[in-house]
């Protein structure tokens, strides 16, 4: 049977398997289209198919794959992500992150709607792909090289107008949380990317496209494009966006219980004026965006004065001026300028990074830690210096380095002797710049994610900023439900391969409109068979950690949270209702309360019955 045609899609999937230095191309199936749309979707189904439980997440049996929604390269905005998708050697998760820039469009230009990478090569290797012609390239000569060097060796043997991703040496020694760079500075940070490619001596992948995906009603697409921007320069976020990015609310969030300091003992932070959006937009010297986005969100920083003058760089967002800021009761915009350029040329995601050396310095402070146990380096509060060789001897595996680089959780058992309280992580992933003792429902997300205590998997939109109403972060009635509402709407908007800064511009009607005149599958203009594949897709991900022996005891959050009240406004006096809350969550969720497993009839209701098949044979499908 012929399938119809597939439009808006590039209509193909590249397996290539570094073993044998053989690839196949597959044709992308209409049910995987129907079913999981694409982008995230297309990741969490393929993992849970072609992945067995078990498996070392550095074995040549992990698989990585490089995944795009049906509307990147098409002419909308802001949907032309890339996602990344594998087990995580840092969570041993189910794992999806996100990257921008421009090497998610050209994979669509080439023909792909998904890169599959499996094997491990013999000897550092890069993947050249040519539209249809895919070749495996010796990466000896840039085995070894910062991210920078990588790219600029890489383009000039290839193509000067490719495109590319690339580990640095953090990857290499595989750091568990080594980020995966692109040309255009951009990471996609989380979770250890970076090490699994490291694992498999895939350097890079470099693309170059000259295809175009044909649409269903292109007329009409152009139209909902125009709406799309007409909505955009109508909402104060898109401004905001295009004058700051996300460093514009570092201030503000601080005044609203986030942003927390010193390892999340949430102090008051001395000259936190600086993170002022007035101070912060005199360092931008120009502008730039990932494929054909309007909001132009990058902002690139100068430093003018004292020992870091002169650098000009891809500018911190917030997390990154919280990670190697307010976590480290750090105020020095130039030193956490610098802080993060060594990140990104080593190759390592700033939050896990962040989080580690406050971990570090808390130990050192509290006295666990002996000065000859952190390379002699006086790890104070407030004073950056030391975090610049720390990051260098985490990506280098050297000294304290080497463990810190298992991620806060493996380097609290190594360490011992009470550090296990200062280790701040979810699942293993570390905690970023929110506080969940400060908005219940975005906690909770925290706590129950799917990829570990991600920030961007339910961002609450409601508790945070108010849109489209607002919540109350402090109470913890109907949470549950909230909570699941945002994470399955986020799972929709990921699906398609949309950025989730501009999501609260972009109503899901439009979504759907936009979606149905790229592709013209009668399913996808239903707003609620949307709401149906993000939750099938939210649940097949939940599916995955399950069958790798993940229950309701995983969902939890650092006994700081749990025990230790807020000492600052407006959060002063919270703590985390961890137990109740899981409970709300999981009836929200149609899931067994006492595991937090999905049962076979809410799997059965998504459409997973094979999902519910096969974890009843490993014995962990919830009974009754």
């Amino acid at each position: 049977m012929v399938q119809p045609k597939l439009y808006g899609y590039a209509g193909k999937i590249l397996w290539a398997d570094l073993s044998t230095k053989t690839y196949k191309v597959i044709e992308t199936s209409i049910e995987l289209v129907k079913n999981f749309i694409g982008a995230r979707g297309f990741g969490a189904k393929l993992l849970w198919d072609y992945m067995k439980p078990g498996i070392d997440p550095f074995s040549s049996e992990n698989m990585i794959i490089f995944s795009v929604g049906p509307l990147a390269a098409v002419g909308a905005h802001s949907t032309s992500k890339f996602f990344v998708s594998f087990k995580s050697p840092l969570t041993g998760t189910y794992f999806r992150s996100v990257g921008g820039g421009n090497f998610g469009a050209e994979m669509k230009l080439a023909g792909y709607d998904a890169i599959i990478v499996v094997g491990k090569a013999e000897k550092p290797t890069y993947l050249w792909v040519q539209d249809d012609v895919i070749e495996f390239k010796d990466a000896s000569h840039v085995w070894g090289a910062i991210t920078t060097h990588t790219t600029e060796i890489l383009l000039k043997e290839t193509d000067r107008d490719a495109k590319l991703v690339t580990i640095g040496p953090a990857g290499e020694n595989v750091v568990r949380f080594a980020s995966i760079q692109t040309d255009d500075t951009r990471s996609a940070g989380r979770g250890g990317g970076g090490a699994v490619m490291g694992s498999k001596n895939l350097k890079a992948i470099v693309v170059k496209g000259t295809g175009k995906p044909e649409l269903y009603n292109e007329e009409e697409f152009e139209k909902l494009v125009e709406e799309q921007l007409d909505l955009y320069h109508k909402n104060p976020t898109f401004h905001s966006f295009r004058s700051l990015g996300t460093a514009s609310v570092v201030y503000l969030f601080y005044t609203l219980g986030h942003f927390p300091t010193y390892n999340f003992k949430q102090l008051e932070l001395d000259n936190v004026e600086r993170f002022k959006p007035e101070v912060l937009a005199t360092y931008v010297v120009k502008t730039g965006s990932c494929y054909n986005c309007a909001m132009e969100c990058w902002h690139f920083f100068k430093t003018s004065k004292g020992p870091y003058a002169g650098i000009i760089w891809d500018k911190p967002e917030y997390e990154t001026l919280w990670s190697f800021g307010g976590v480290l009761g750090v105020t020095n915009l130039e030193a956490i300028m610098y802080a993060n350029m060594l990140c990104d040329i080593y190759g390592l995601d700033t939050i896990s990074a962040g989080v580690a050396i406050a971990f570090a310095y808390e130990l050192y402070e509290k006295g666990i830690l002996s000065k000859s146990e952190v390379d002699g380096l006086d790890l104070r509060w407030g004073n950056l210096e030391p975090a610049f060789e720390l990051i260098r001897k985490i990506a280098l595996r050297e000294g304290i380095g080497n463990i810190l680089a298992e991620g806060v959780a493996r380097a609290a058992e190594i360490i011992g002797r009470g550090a296990e309280r200062f280790a701040m992580h979810g699942k293993g992933l570390e905690i970023p710049a929110y506080d969940p003792r400060s908005a219940k429902a975005h906690g909770l997300s925290l706590a129950t994610s799917n990829i570990g205590a991600s920030h961007m998997i339910g961002w609450n939109t409601y508790e945070i900023s108010g849109f489209p109403e607002k919540v109350d972060p402090f109470t913890i009635e109907g949470k549950g439900a909230l909570a699941k509402k945002v994470q399955d709407t986020t799972t929709i908007y990921e699906a398609i391969g949309f950025c989730l800064f501009p999501r609260t511009m972009i109503p899901l009607d439009l979504a759907s409109r936009m979606l149905y005149a790229a592709t013209g599958i009668e399913e996808f203009k239903d707003i609620q068979y949307l709401f149906l594949v993000g939750e099938r897709i939210y649940n097949i991900e939940r599916a995955f950690n399950v069958r790798e022996g993940f229950t309701r005891k995983d969902d939890t959050l650092p006994e700081r949270f749990l025990r230790e009240p807020v000492p600052r406004i407006p959060s002063k006096g919270q703590v985390f209702e961890l137990d109740k809350l899981l409970d709300d969550y999981y009836i929200a969720r149609g899931w067994d309360v006492n595991t937090g497993i999905p049962t076979g009839r809410k799997l059965e209701e998504l459409g997973l019955q094979y999902v519910a098949e096969e974890l009843a044979k490993l014995g962990r499908l919830p009974v009754g």
